[in-house]
């Protein structure tokens, strides 16, 4: 049995193919799906989303959004979202290290909040390809 994975952000169609089983981070902790899942909407927070395809696991970082499970399908709405296959590491390894320098400079309550933000979302980019995060110090 399979699901239909479905995976939208607002300027484009990421993924939509059947897949065996998927784990999502959601706001309240990790969730797996198989087929014939209850039916039910949950918000998604900022993580490593792993999709079981043909027996192998792939990887997907989401930026955030909500998901629909229906039996089985899925439709997962992100703000944005990277395929592991097309995360550059380099690129994904230089935007942590600014991440974090941006953390470390940060002033304020409200610019704190947004570097801890940036500074997830470019972990998740690094955790995604399985490079470690302290190998971009």
């Amino acid at each position: 049995m399979t699901l239909n994975l479905r995976v939208l952000s607002p300027n484009r169609v990421i993924w939509d193919s059947e897949v065996q089983e998927i784990i999502i981070s959601t706001n309240s902790g990790q969730m797996g799906v198989l087929p014939n899942h209850v039916s039910l909407v949950t918000a998604v927070d900022i993580g490593v989303m792993k999709i079981r395809l043909n027996g192998k696991w792939s990887t997907m970082a989401l930026m955030g959004g909500f998901a629909k499970i229906d039996k089985d399908r899925i439709t997962i709405l992100v703000n944005n979202a990277e395929r592991d296959v097309d995360i550059d590491l380099q690129k994904a390894q230089e935007t942590f290290r600014r991440a974090k320098a941006c953390l470390a400079q940060a002033e304020g309550k409200r610019q704190v909040i947004e570097a801890d933000v940036a500074l997830k979302r470019a972990r998740t980019l690094l955790e995604a390809i399985n490079a470690s995060p302290s190998d971009s110090n």
